[in-house]
């Protein structure tokens, strides 16, 4: 069981993964639940952790992976929430997974549709979906790392700060975070070791979006 507050801080971490990839910080996670200092949201994640509801992933920073996510039950307290502890069967989806784009520097884009990835259909919303893999270490800080499968989004829209597959010049991609600077974009890294790359508009192409991550252990 959970309470008000572990539900609503984990359905918190579970929007901002969906929506840029990767896990907010604690300062982000304080604000959103009103609270004045951060050890209220490490007694709250050490209480979803032991519930297992939420996976944290020591030594990397901003690593916080959602296990599942609780069901409501009119018949429980006002206070409290019930979870499913056991895993159901879950329909899968076969996408098309691309190949190996670069997280550290921009690699040909890639054109084998041959090869296929299963993912769980609650994982995905709606739109056109494909995998690919990461190669490098540019985008550590965001929790991808090398040999990740990410899961993107079809589109040529973008918001500042969401993590895009960007095509330049038609020729090669990459996975960088997204800024818009006037005419100009900026495809930022996610690791102190790479430079920013600042490339006009009217030369890239933005082939989709950061919706999920896969890991292998």
């Amino acid at each position: 069981m959970l309470t008000r507050k572990q539900h609503k801080l984990l359905l918190f971490i579970d929007s901002h993964l969906k929506q840029t990839g990767f896990s907010p910080s604690f300062d982000e996670m304080r604000e959103a639940m009103g609270l004045r200092s951060k050890s209220g949201i490490h007694r709250l994640i050490s209480g979803l952790e032991e519930r297992g509801f939420l996976r944290r992933h020591h030594h990397r920073a901003r690593a916080l992976e959602v296990i599942q996510l609780p069901e409501m039950e009119d018949e429980l307290p006002s206070n409290v929430i019930r979870g499913s502890f056991t895993r159901q069967k879950q329909d899968s989806i076969k996408i098309p997974l691309y190949g190996r784009i670069a997280a550290g520097l921009p690699i040909e884009a890639m054109a084998d549709t041959s090869n296929s990835l299963s993912i769980p259909a609650d994982m995905l919303g709606s739109g056109d979906y494909y995998a690919l893999e990461v190669a490098g270490d540019s985008m550590i800080e965001a929790g991808i790392l090398d040999g990740d499968q990410v899961i993107i989004k079809k589109s040529d829209q973008a918001e500042n700060g969401q993590i895009v597959v960007a095509l330049i010049d038609n020729q090669e991609v990459t996975l960088k975070r997204l800024r818009r600077k006037g005419n100009m974009i900026a495809l930022e890294p996610a690791n102190a070791r790479y430079k920013t790359r600042i490339v006009p508009a009217e030369r890239l192409h933005i082939q989709g979006h950061l919706a999920g991550l896969i890991r292998h252990y």
